[in-house]
């Protein structure tokens, strides 16, 4: 077994869902990687430019079931990003690094007792934390209904689609899912921010669900702005992170 903290793995596959903005990779994994769904690992790429050990690392969420032997990552391109433009420039055969630890709290540990309903909000690409949560079985003994929530800007980056609608067919009516892009009309959607829909009680009524800190949970994943503004308010509304010991009701998880 190496002393690194990290493993070399292999690109599998790439697939790009949106070109220049949008693409998921496929890795091989190291027995040594463990993770609980929600979790992220650590990337790592050398500089541009130079070869040999990684300088340059990121956190991805596993997008993948945690007893695949392989892993999945979904990503967003940042133009002027020094890490981002080069993870999507591989392809299957070329070498990414991964740190052997996992990373993150967005876990089930938060809410050990379960509850009515489980909420899973993202913008972007924080929707990859909870495509391997889903596919968890103890999310369903847990809870007994999961929402999905996907802000985006437009209709084009609500991927993982086949995913999410065989999930659907194995779950029926204890899941629900609602895309909300904001930028163009889709189906009977509004076009409106998750947290505009969280204030004026329009994302309960869509899902048909009580948003109640009584009977539900909510998880949190995606950019800072709206983290913050969801988090405040939750906060008002009842909705808390867990803390010295008491369980609470809400996981946020930020990247940056």
């Amino acid at each position: 077994m190496s002393d690194l903290r990290y493993t070399a793995e292999q690109v599998l596959a790439v697939k790009v869902w949106v070109p220049g903005k949008l693409f998921s990779i496929r890795t091989t994994r190291s027995p040594e990687f463990r993770f609980k769904p929600g979790q992220f690992a650590r990337l790592g790429l050398p500089a541009l430019g130079s070869e040999g050990a990684p300088t340059i690392w990121r956190g991805f969420s596993m997008v993948n079931e945690s007893s695949a032997d392989y892993l999945e990552f979904y990503a967003v391109v940042v133009p002027d990003g020094e890490f981002s433009p080069q993870l999507a420039q591989l392809q299957p055969g070329d070498s990414l690094y991964v740190d052997k630890t996992a990373f993150g709290f967005l876990t089930l540990d938060n809410f050990p007792n379960g509850g009515d309903s489980l909420w899973l909000l993202a913008t972007g690409t924080g929707l990859s934390a909870y495509l391997s949560l889903l596919q968890e079985e103890q999310t369903w003994t847990l809870f007994n209904k999961v929402v999905l929530c996907h802000g985006v800007r437009y209709a084009e980056e609500l991927n993982y689609q086949e995913q999410i609608q065989a999930c659907q067919t194995q779950w029926g009516e204890r899941f629900v899912y609602l895309p909300l892009p904001t930028r163009e009309a889709y189906q009977d959607y509004p076009q409106a921010r998750l947290t505009e829909l969280i204030e004026n009680n329009q994302l309960a009524e869509l899902a048909k669900i009580p948003l109640d800190p009584e009977k539900a949970c909510i998880m949190l994943c995606g950019n800072p702005d709206m983290l913050t503004d969801a988090r405040k308010i939750l906060g008002e509304r009842g909705f808390a992170t867990g803390r010295r010991g008491n369980i609470g009701n809400l996981a946020v998880e930020k990247y940056w």
